[in-house]
């Protein structure tokens, strides 16, 4: 698997493009800003961008999509949930005010238990809202890319339109307490110690997961 990392935008997202080595294929997750430069990285990689993948809603994560489409061509694939409230006028003006447009509608609805195939890659799609209503975590090949539901050390604040803590608590213990230990921690910022984690690092030390064992 091919992985690159890069902070982006005015609230620094970071946007992953993940790549298949064998067939060519790529997905970019949260393209949030220099979309120049992310589509010349995947172009200079020898890869073909199939998917833009939103995370959320929130605008820092999805102010590149539009961008991002022309410049590849490639759909916007987002929650239902967080593609109708987002498009939502009061919504759009909490958001203008912090100075962001909002993006397009997305192409492609994902919901639960999807499967995102990437050349011979395969994501699922882990419905975990509580950030926001269609937050969603992309899981495979021993990653787990969370967007601002789960950070190193922490979780997604719960403040905006749409959040619900108690949700996102039920989230995280319900769907990403589970996965492997190894699995590797891939946060939509930087907020942390170090810019990744394990579940089982989160498991021992984040106060939103962690457990006595």
């Amino acid at each position: 698997m091919i992985l690159k990392v890069y902070t982006v935008g005015p609230l620094d997202v970071l946007a992953y493009i993940i790549g298949c080595p064998d067939m060519g294929d790529a997905m970019i997750i949260d393209p949030a800003g220099s979309e120049e430069r992310l589509a010349k990285a995947i172009t200079d990689s020898g890869l073909t961008l199939r998917y833009i993948v939103n995370t959320h809603g929130h605008p820092d994560h999805t102010c590149g999509n539009q961008k991002m489409k022309a410049l590849t061509g490639a759909p916007v694939l987002m929650h239902k949930a967080d593609d109708i409230m987002f498009r939502d006028p009061d919504t759009i003006e909490i958001f203008r005010a912090w100075g962001f447009e909002p993006a397009p509608p997305a192409d492609v609805y994902i919901s639960h238990g999807d499967l995102i195939k990437v050349g011979n890659l395969r994501f699922e799609v882990i419905h975990t809202p509580g950030h926001s209503p269609g937050s969603v975590c992309l899981y495979g090949h021993g990653h787990v890319f969370t967007g601002d539901t789960l950070f190193v050390g922490a979780a997604g604040r719960t403040d905006l339109p749409g959040g619900s803590f108690e949700t996102l608590i039920n989230s995280l213990r319900s769907y990403i307490f589970p996965l492997p230990d190894n699995t590797i921690v891939l946060p939509g910022h930087d907020y942390g110690d170090s810019p990744t984690s394990t579940i089982e690092q989160e498991k021992k030390t984040n106060p939103y997961l962690k457990t006595d064992s």
